[in-house]
């Protein structure tokens, strides 16, 4: 298997954007897997690379990146070393970055253009990371297919469940802070995420997106998520009844950790990854 690691490209503001791509080299063309993570992640979380290897070994070039600000840098891509950049970031940004991500793996010059097939192109997206691929591929017509796992249905997340209050002091201080359970580090929000929503909710708005998309769509949820409910995935196939929902009893994150030390995937994870290349192989 070929495997190359932290790729960089330069995302929003010409941030880099370290970029992992794994295959096989069979000298054949294969579809393309992008995955884009979610909030407060990164393309390494939970020994994704466990995950890559898995879509490659059955036929894929699987592609995945960090987002240019999600708060990693190129020589830490795992740890949350510039809460600068994470303050900064917003949907739009994200989804510029993908765009930037897209357009390479297409690049008629690009070094691995021999193993892909540009006319199968699925993007494959957690949580807010599962907004965005939905957002991009409503605008991006050379999107053949989308994955989501416990994927957003709305972009006023985290700040639509806080109180007026709340809202204003975001507003006035310019800046709200969270914890991250795994590292304890205060994560910064500027209020210029809820100012970029307010500017382009047309562009951001995912029920729109999920119900002009005339593509193969599965969305995969575990029915035990508290970080965004089950609900959220039957309202995504509500809006577009095309799509094929699969459930699992699990959490968010399918049963996985970060770290994860073992060589084995948790049971849930393991039934959605059947569940995609099922989903892929059709």
């Amino acid at each position: 298997m070929y495997i190359a690691k932290n790729i960089l490209l330069s995302g929003s503001d010409q941030k880099p954007m370290p970029l992992d791509i794994f295959y096989e080299e069979d000298g054949l063309k294969k579809p393309v897997v992008i995955y884009a993570h979610g909030f407060n992640g990164f393309k390494d979380w939970g020994r994704f690379d466990l995950i890559a290897e898995r879509f490659a070994a059955n036929g894929f070039v699987f592609v995945k990146f960090n987002f240019s600000h999600n708060g990693t840098s190129p020589a830490q891509p795992d740890e949350f070393v510039d809460l600068e950049a994470f303050g900064n970031n917003n949907y739009s940004m994200e989804i510029y970055d993908l765009g930037v991500v897209v357009d390479w793996v297409l690049d008629p010059v690009n070094a691995y253009r021999n193993a892909i097939d540009t006319d199968r192109l699925c993007l494959l997206g957690h949580s807010m990371g599962g907004g965005i691929v939905l957002l991009e591929a409503a605008r991006n017509k050379r999107i053949t297919r989308v994955i989501t796992w416990a994927a957003i249905s709305e972009c006023h997340t985290p700040w639509g469940s806080w109180s007026p209050e709340k809202l204003r002091e975001w507003k006035d201080t310019g800046v709200q802070y969270y914890t991250n359970s795994r590292t304890g580090q205060q994560m910064p929000l500027r209020y210029q995420l809820h100012e970029d929503y307010q500017r382009n909710c047309d562009q951001l708005d995912i029920r729109n997106a999920i119900k002009g998309l005339d593509i193969p769509i599965l969305l995969c949820h575990g029915t035990l998520d508290t970080a965004v409910p089950v609900e959220k995935a039957f309202e995504l196939q509500r809006w577009q009844p095309n799509a094929q929902l699969f459930t699992v009893e699990s959490d968010h994150v399918f049963g996985r950790r970060h770290p994860w030390t073992s060589e084995v995937l948790p049971s849930a994870m393991e039934a959605v990854l059947e569940a995609n290349l099922q989903f892929l192989n059709r």
